[in-house]
């Protein structure tokens, strides 16, 4: 399925350069950050970009605001693939977060008065704020915001992504709120004092906070509404939040970026980060989001959680800080990580909290303990290198910093032993999942088998590496000193070619018989092959920002070699040769809550917002929920309930077509079904013994998920002597014109 990103404006430079959200299941920034949108009397239109996964292509379509109903109806089907793979589901099934912003409005807005509300998304937060006044109104009728010019009892909502605003009007017209709030599609930085809205607010009531908690642009927000939007001394929901750290050591968190000291133990002498060009290729310096807690065992504790930021909503906050801090170690070993997270304070007495920690965290501010989501986790600051020895007792010292949307870290101990923010230049910058990979031995030993057997039988090879693998363009040049090597890049362009450049000579091998096509073609031609056909075209495959995506969007990898085939030889050799697409039935009631069906929360009516956010549950046919990417193992509680099986093969020796497959699922465990994992293996030689798979066990891929529209309770319970479904019938289907792959099944 072609997806749809949202453009959105840099906080740097919001006015002038647009900056594309690439990432697949965000909740959109919804500030500063904006939906490029034009407007008229009549007509609000918004450009969002499709993404073709099959080619990369991509263009801009429109999407219009219309006043008429049924205009808006049509408008609507075209935005539900951006909107089920946003997290405002997720964070609407969030119930401790829910009743803890209401609790707190109902607090703090006790009479009628003037709230906003920023990142409004839904409304919901508006609503709660309007129902609030109106039970602390002490006349017979709760005025509504249109029977007066005064902005006594007005609730201001405000939100820049288009298809949200569409969704808030249709949220408050089904629980009479329409009235009581005046919606503007913007940003906040865009309201005016005077001509949007008469006065200053007296409350400000909003959730724009991501897992780093200023990611979202939290305080360039609260220092223009503290500017320009909210009266002296304003009430806040929430009050406070603060963020807290804990130094860890983690042998799989290491993996997830230290490359160079991994790529040391496999043995194939392909040097990605030679030495001396350590900054040549790693992770971004940042913090990742990630679910701690399904990592627990593998983590080792060395010191105790402490303060590290505090964050006042209810004053101005600075856009940079800096503050050390001094850590005792509480054990030895080796810092490979700073684990953080953020508790909100809502109300001012401090009765009321939200907490992202994780579930080793014993503390009574940690009320959403034991509690999953997927829109907000812990988040990890990777430690460069091997990481820095500790011993017990000795002090740390921790150097933190935050500008508006980030927050860095720098380590060292007493006796000068330093590790922190990197000053190299780097030429490439991966993702942690993507630097483990390629540090990974049994995956790289198996690409050098599949790639040495393949070139053993051929002299001046002509070989196109036809995604963005680095990897496999060393390791060619590395096994091959004759073959000629065309790296296309779609991806990463001149800065792989600029990598290979300076990897060259540490890797053997010269960048005569290597290139990268400056420019992208739809289709390569002989001239520029010159004048020689193709016998070898390999990928991982692996295209440069797509992570995210669902498996098998990296069939792109089919569609390249169909655009090829002009130029391929009779005899080429296609590596993978095939993919298998591979399913297994799991039980995750974790992920399955977390994207069930609206109905009342704190009591307002979401129903009708399901179908445009792809939620489970009983959805009015034909609609069904759709295949989102997770890292399963991230998933809560998770449990395989059958063998893995295959539902349908994709032939790479042939070009790109329509598939079908079918497959008979028999339940081996007993439990409660909520869906299926599916994923590809790929297949590198035509013997099918080296097969590379992306499966639930191997936790640097993401898998697809299609979760049922109701649990199901499979298996032999011979405790209760009553047989369940023990199998169901999953078939599948794949549309090469879109990329788009469909599942259904049916229990026998």
């Amino acid at each position: 399925m072609a997806s749809l990103i949202p453009t959105t404006l840099s906080l740097h430079s919001r006015l002038t350069r647009l900056t594309l959200t690439l990432t697949q299941t965000p909740r959109p920034l919804l500030h500063f950050k904006a939906t490029r949108a034009m407007s008229s009397e009549s007509t609000q239109r918004a450009f969002q970009l499709r993404l073709d996964p099959l080619t990369g292509n991509s263009e801009w379509i429109v999407i219009e605001e219309q006043e008429q109903e049924q205009e808006e109806q049509i408008s609507n089907n075209s935005q539900k693939p951006l909107l089920a793979t946003t997290s405002y589901l997720d964070m609407l099934n969030d119930s401790p977060r829910n009743k803890a912003f209401r609790q707190a409005i109902d607090k703090t807005v006790t009479q009628p008065c003037h709230v906003i509300d920023i990142g409004a998304g839904t409304g919901l937060l508006s609503m709660m704020a309007a129902r609030a006044m109106c039970n602390g109104d002490s006349s017979t009728t709760c005025r509504s915001s249109s029977s007066s010019s005064s902005t006594e009892g007005m609730v201001t909502a405000c939100e820049s992504y288009l298809p949200m605003v569409k969704l808030m009007r249709k949220v408050a017209r089904l629980n009479g709120m329409e009235r009581k709030i005046k919606v503007f599609n913007k940003r906040s930085d865009e309201l005016q004092v005077g001509d949007d809205i008469p006065s200053r607010a007296d409350i400000l009531v909003s959730e724009i906070l991501d897992s780093e908690l200023l990611g979202e642009g939290l305080i360039p927000s609260l220092q223009h509404a503290h500017d320009m939007l909210l009266v002296e001394n304003p009430q806040t929901v929430p009050y406070r939040a603060t963020t807290y750290g804990q130094l860890v050591e983690s042998k799989f968190l290491w993996k997830l970026h230290d490359l160079h000291n991994n790529e040391a133990d496999t043995g194939d002498n392909i040097h990605l980060v030679p030495s001396g060009l350590d900054g040549i290729l790693h992770v971004k310096s940042q913090q990742y989001a990630m679910h701690c807690d399904a990592i627990k065992e593998e983590i080792k504790l060395l010191s105790e959680p402490f303060k590290i930021f505090e964050f006042d909503f209810w004053k101005r906050p600075d856009s940079h800080r800096e503050i050390e801090l001094h850590i005792k170690a509480t054990k030895d070993g080796i810092v490979n990580a700073v684990v953080s997270w953020w508790i909100l304070q809502l109300d001012c007495e401090g009765t009321i909290f939200y907490s992202t920690a994780p579930g080793w965290i014993n503390s009574a501010m940690n009320t959403s303990a034991g509690h999953w989501c997927d829109h907000w986790k812990q988040c990890v600051w990777f430690v460069p290198g091997k990481g820095m020895s500790v011993s017990k007792d000795e002090e740390v010292y921790l150097h933190a910093v935050h500008t508006e949307t980030s927050v860095f870290y720098n380590l060292k101990t007493d006796v000068l032993r330093k590790s922190g923010f990197d000053t190299g230049d780097p030429q490439l910058i991966l993702s942690p999942e993507r630097i483990a990979i390629y540090g990974d031995r049994e995956w790289r030993q198996s690409m050098f088998q599949a790639l040495r057997n393949a070139l053993q039988e051929r002299v001046n090879s002509l070989c196109i590496v036809a995604d963005d693998s680095v990897f496999l363009t060393l390791l060619v040049a590395h096994l091959s000193k004759t073959s000629h090597v065309i790296s296309l890049f779609p991806g990463l362009r001149d800065k792989g070619a600029q990598y290979l450049q300076a990897v060259a000579d540490a890797n053997g091998f010269s960048m005569d018989h290597v290139e990268v096509l400056e420019k992208r073609k739809t289709c390569l031609t002989m001239h520029d092959t010159h004048q020689k056909k193709v016998d070898l075209l390999i990928g991982e495959p692996f295209y440069y920002g797509n992570e995210g995506m669902l498996p098998w969007q990296n069939l792109r990898f089919w569609k390249e070699r169909t655009l090829l085939d002009s130029v391929l030889s009779k005899d080429v050799l296609v590596i993978p040769c095939k993919g298998l697409l591979k399913a297994c039935a799991m039980s995750l009631p974790d992920l399955w809550k977390s994207r069930r069906c609206l109905s009342n929360i704190e009591g307002f009516d979401h129903s009708v917002v399901n179908t445009t956010l792809g939620a489970c549950g009983e959805l009015p046919a034909p609609e069904e929920g759709p295949c989102l990417p997770f890292y399963i193992w991230q998933c809560g509680e998770i449990k395989e309930l059958s063998e893995i099986f295959t539902i349908m093969e994709f032939d790479f020796s042939k070009p790109i077509r329509p598939c079908y497959g079918k497959a008979q699922v028999e339940f081996t465990e007993p439990g409660i079904c909520h869906g299926f994992a599916l994923w590809i293996d790929w297949v590198m030689d035509s013997d099918n013994s080296i097969v590379l798979s992306t499966g639930p066990d191997k936790r640097y891929w993401k898998q697809g998920v299609k979760l049922l529209a109701n649990p199901v309770a499979v298996g032999i319970h011979e405790s209760r002597k009553m047989v369940e479904h023990i199998s169901t019938v999953i078939e599948a289907s794949f549309d090469p014109s879109n990329g788009e792959l469909i599942v259904r099944n049916n229990f026998i």
